[in-house]
């Protein structure tokens, strides 16, 4: 009888590691897929960021195109890797959202959104609006990923008590821009 219930006793603790390790197997991957996501999404948010803003140039209304495609944000993806923009947003403090539509930002590249009127290239994109988005005297670019998440800020003007015309700032990450960022 002892000899029944030591290999029944094996036959039980094979099957419960065999169990084990199914279950470990496919949790492993799971998690690893996980932990993956949120590496990759730590990443991009480190390396996608508003690089430039060129608000209204003039301060002129003009309804042509011309003016208008002179106002945009520039979105820099500093990281090697693409990364896939679909359903991300560019926002101003008006409510004005862009919202990328199938568009990867290749790694160590820049897109320029456009306020005005034009065909997307791999550079340039448009949001094909008739009015100025980006305010002259303050405004600040919202940059949010396809969860809502904020990715990056840019501000500039009055808001930031420095009274200067700032039509364009550059680099906010090297020193040279002196407005709000997260």
């Amino acid at each position: 009888m002892s000899v029944s219930v030591s290999v029944t006793a094996r036959r039980v603790a094979a099957a419960a590691v065999a169990a084990a390790a199914a279950v470990g197997a496919f949790a492993l991957p799971a998690s690893a897929a996980d932990h993956d996501h949120g590496r990759w999404h730590r990443s991009y948010r480190e390396h996608v960021l508003i690089s430039d803003v060129q608000s209204r140039p003039s301060a002129r209304y003009d309804h042509s195109r011309r003016p208008l495609n002179r106002e945009w944000v520039e979105v820099t993806n500093e990281g090697r890797r693409s990364v896939d923009l679909d359903g991300w947003t560019l926002s101003d403090e008006d409510g004005n959202r862009y919202t990328f539509r199938h568009y990867r930002l290749d790694g160590r590249a820049t897109v320029r959104v456009h306020t005005g009127i034009g065909r997307d290239s791999e550079s340039d994109l448009y949001q094909d609006r008739r009015y100025s988005v980006w305010d002259r005297d303050h405004d600040t670019a919202t940059l949010r990923d396809d969860r809502g998440r904020v990715v990056d800020t840019a501000s500039w003007g009055d808001d930031d008590r420095d009274h200067r015309d700032h039509r364009s700032y550059r680099g906010h990450r090297d020193g040279g821009w002196h407005g709000r960022h997260h």
